[in-house]
């Protein structure tokens, strides 16, 4: 790693961990029927069905995707129903993985860095930094695949978190869990840090010590 690299970290599964809900689909349905409305019978099977034709590498809204399953049944409802009775279904509690404060912190040192999260839940990456140890104000900036279209290996979305830390894409290093996903900046010319090979308190120890972080 260069002493001008820039650094995008995920942020599920590398800087924090989450319990995930069991039962999505059960959860938005919970919480649809505490907004009064009441779900169809096969809620489960269409909640797992597909219902836009979004381009390839695109993030679909969870919302506009209950929206639209529930529209598939015959149900109706406002996006701000929808949009709402998500956000109340994922509600995680969070563990700030060890080390990553600091990798964090170091890495700020070493250049700007950001944070690049595949997510279709909105607010859920806000409301996780704000229980977890992490300072949001670190991160020079924050790339939501809900906000910015585009999931995690699509090159829109390495592209989107480098012009907004104002470098090339090639010159990115995301830090993450998942090579399928984080490991798509290799494509762009980036590197790709696997926590399960270099793990949070060595990462932070390479940069601090401006030494390789493989």
């Amino acid at each position: 790693m260069t002493a001008t690299a820039a650094s995008a970290f995920d942020l599920f599964g590398t800087l924090v961990a989450i319990d995930d809900t069991p039962e999505p689909a059960a959860a938005v349905a919970d919480a649809l029927a505490a907004r009064g409305i009441t779900v169809p019978d096969d809620w489960a099977s269409a909640y797992r069905e597909p219902h836009s034709n979004a381009e390839e590498g695109a993030e679909v809204p969870l919302p506009a995707h209950v929206a639209a399953a529930l529209a598939s049944r015959g149900v109706d409802v406002s996006d701000t129903t929808a949009g709402q009775a998500v956000i109340d279904a994922f509600d995680p509690v969070v563990e700030t993985r060890t080390g990553a404060v600091k990798a964090v912190a170091a890495a700020s040192e070493v250049g700007p860095v950001g944070l690049l999260s595949n997510c279709a839940v909105p607010e859920l990456v806000a409301r996780t930094l704000r229980r977890s140890a992490l300072d949001r104000e670190v991160f020079d900036a924050v790339v939501v695949s809900v906000d910015c279209g585009w999931r995690k290996p699509d090159p829109r979305a390495f592209e989107t978190v480098a012009r907004q830390l104002d470098v090339e894409t090639a010159d990115l290093v995301v830090v993450g869990d998942t090579p399928a996903t984080d490991g798509g900046i290799t494509d762009c010319g980036g590197e790709f840090i696997d926590i399960a090979e270099t793990s949070l308190p060595n990462l932070k120890a390479s940069l601090t010590e401006g030494q390789p972080c493989r």
